[in-house]
């Protein structure tokens, strides 16, 4: 079982709220994304590939609020998008590091291996978006309430169909030097972790956050979920 740190998530009130955080915070403007169907939400994403992380990319995303939302009725978006408490964060102090997501190619296996150690990671669903090179397919796991668990410090994990979507990302000037997780329950993290095999995240033990180093046009830059 194999597992490796896939795309940061940064969640906005809006997208354009997220787009000007960027450049202000990160000093890019970021690529173009699409819409998602399934969950009412778009994004834009950008490339953070390095040596420690080559396939890295960063994506910002936020409710689509003139979008149609194909989930059952009763279950929520990804990322804990339809938390309140959330939203209310975003739109008071701005778009911030919330999750990360892990691929691997054993999704399935993943989830079981999670599920062995009393944490349930929810449904594996497929999703899709059209790209300018066709259709992007990719298998996700949700839970019916959308939460991401341990404070965003458990990722969700993801199973690319095809090409992985940052092989058709430029450089971007800004790349993921550092991805570091922190739990009051260090040991139930680790064990998670090493359920799936995941691969350069490393953990301690302290208040609950998700923190990433990034080397940006303006200087090293770091991100921190901050236990939301």
């Amino acid at each position: 079982m194999t597992a490796q740190m896939d795309h940061l998530v940064i969640a906005a009130s809006t997208l354009d709220a997220g787009v000007a955080w960027c450049e202000q915070t990160l000093g890019i403007t970021p690529g173009p994304g699409g819409e998602h169907p399934l969950m009412g939400t778009h994004n834009r994403l950008f490339k953070v590939a390095s040596a420690q992380y080559p396939s890295a990319y960063f994506e910002i995303i936020a409710i689509d609020k003139g979008a149609a939302y194909a989930r059952q009725q009763g279950e929520r978006r990804w990322f804990d998008l339809d938390s309140e408490a959330l939203q209310q964060q975003l739109k008071q102090s701005g778009p911030q590091l919330v999750h990360f997501v892990a691929s691997t190619p054993r999704a399935a296996p993943a989830m079981q291996a999670l599920a062995a150690i009393g944490m349930d990671r929810g449904e594996l669903l497929q999703a899709s978006r059209m790209t300018p090179q066709g259709l992007l397919s990719w298998q996700i796991t949700v839970r019916a309430d959308g939460q991401r668990l341990m404070n965003g410090t458990l990722p969700t994990l993801i199973a690319w169909t095809g090409d992985h979507p940052s092989n058709h990302m430029a450089a971007s000037g800004v790349t993921l030097q550092t991805l570091t997780a922190s739990q009051p329950n260090v040991d139930a993290l680790q064990a998670a972790y090493a359920a799936i095999g995941l691969q350069r995240v490393s953990v301690s033990q302290g208040p609950a956050n998700l923190m990433a180093a990034l080397q940006t046009p303006r200087g090293l830059v770091m991100l921190e979920s901050k236990g939301v």
